[in-house]
């Protein structure tokens, strides 16, 4: 059998995730080859290296170490490395994950070379394309080859842009494969609550890193401002992006800002996980961390306009509370403590995610778009 060569082009923590289910499966596939490239996207050993060596990733065939800069900037050094290294590897695929900068430079690199896309997490829409995000996904997938979609709803949002075919797949989510990986960890993570002398169910969990949020200062102190008014009937723990960090210390005090937070290093995913279980809530921006929070039963509120994975409102384990004020964050996040959505239907699959994106790139078939 001839063996097939992915290029997997990765750079953010959520990527680093997704990608360590799928790359599992191809160590476990004879005829695949795996070329991994990490663009640097997320550079900080918090935010990178932890995942990893925790997930066991392999190391990457290439780093291009982009590090920060304005969507363009970042976007363009990624396109001229990725475009150099499909040329040298001659990929089968470029397999590419989520809504980052990293997942368009990729797409765009190999379509100019006429290579194939498939894109991990398609289909995916908030309707607000003053979103970056938004704007990844869009290109991304009007230009992929092959569409992996988590939900029901994704495939309806590419059958609305006149994308559908045997070019899209519904295979589910692969965040909830790491979920059940992480759980199966029983000794990881486990020590982290002891370390931060808290209980179990006695806590907020938040995280904050979209640029709608921390580049508007006025939505960016209502959330700290309202995170802050719950921490005084309940211990809030702020495991704080380094971009956060650096625009809080804009502010000139992000220690009087934070009074009463309890801010934390980017924490590992094991760590993360655990966090999430035991929260009584979690409060983010963050999309894969909505998901994360609905496989571990914890209740949650996203920090946002709107949200792509608009199942989680509809099966009630999640409410979208716009940052207007920090009264409207806080009475929504102390209203929804406690709170639990329905049960019993699997929306992101049944953890099989990771090897139905493999099984897909293997068939040996021409994707086409039906009209």
């Amino acid at each position: 059998m001839v063996c097939q060569r992915v290029l997997s082009v990765v750079g953010a923590r959520p990527q680093f995730i997704k990608a360590a289910v799928v790359s599992r499966i191809f160590l476990e596939s004879s005829n695949v080859r795996e070329i991994l490239v990490h663009t640097g996207q997320h550079y900080d050993e918090g935010m990178s290296d932890v995942f990893f060596e925790q997930l066991s990733i392999p190391a990457p065939a290439y780093n291009l170490s982009v590090g920060s800069g304005s969507h363009g900037q970042q976007t363009g050094r990624m396109l001229e490395k990725i475009e150099e290294i499909v040329r040298t590897e001659k990929p089968d695929w470029v397999l590419v994950y989520g809504d980052t900068n990293s997942t368009l430079a990729g797409t765009l690199a190999a379509s100019k070379l006429h290579v194939p896309v498939a894109h991990v997490e398609a289909g995916l829409r908030s309707f607000n394309r003053r979103m970056p995000e938004e704007q990844n996904r869009i290109v991304s997938d009007h230009l992929a080859t092959l569409l992996l979609t988590p939900t029901e709803t994704a495939n309806r949002n590419l059958a609305n842009e006149g994308i559908l075919g045997n070019k899209v797949r519904l295979v589910g989510d692969v965040m909830y494969d790491a979920t059940l990986f992480a759980s199966g960890q029983s000794s990881a993570g486990k020590n982290v609550l002891d370390d931060l002398d808290v209980a179990e169910g006695s806590f907020v969990l938040s995280t904050i890193h979209r640029a709608e949020n921390t580049d508007d200062p006025k939505r960016l102190a209502a959330i700290i401002d309202g995170l802050r008014i719950v921490a005084k009937e309940m211990p809030v723990l702020l495991p704080l992006h380094p971009r956060t960090r650096k625009l809080l210390e804009k502010t000139g005090s992000s220690d009087d800002t934070t009074k009463g937070l309890t801010l934390l290093e980017p924490v590992g995913y094991f760590e993360m996980a655990a966090l999430e279980e035991k929260a009584a809530l979690i409060a983010t921006d963050s999309g894969g961390i909505q998901k994360e929070a609905y496989f571990h039963a914890t209740p949650c509120v996203t920090l946002r306009d709107e949200t792509e994975w608009i199942e989680l409102v509809e099966l009630g384990w999640n409410i979208v509370q716009p940052p207007v004020s920090a009264q409207a964050v806080a009475a929504t996040i102390l209203s929804r403590i406690g709170t639990k959505g329905r049960v019993g239907t699997k929306p992101y699959g049944e953890g099989n995610a990771g090897r139905r994106v493999v099984d897909a790139l293997l068939e040996k078939q021409s994707y086409t778009n039906d009209r």
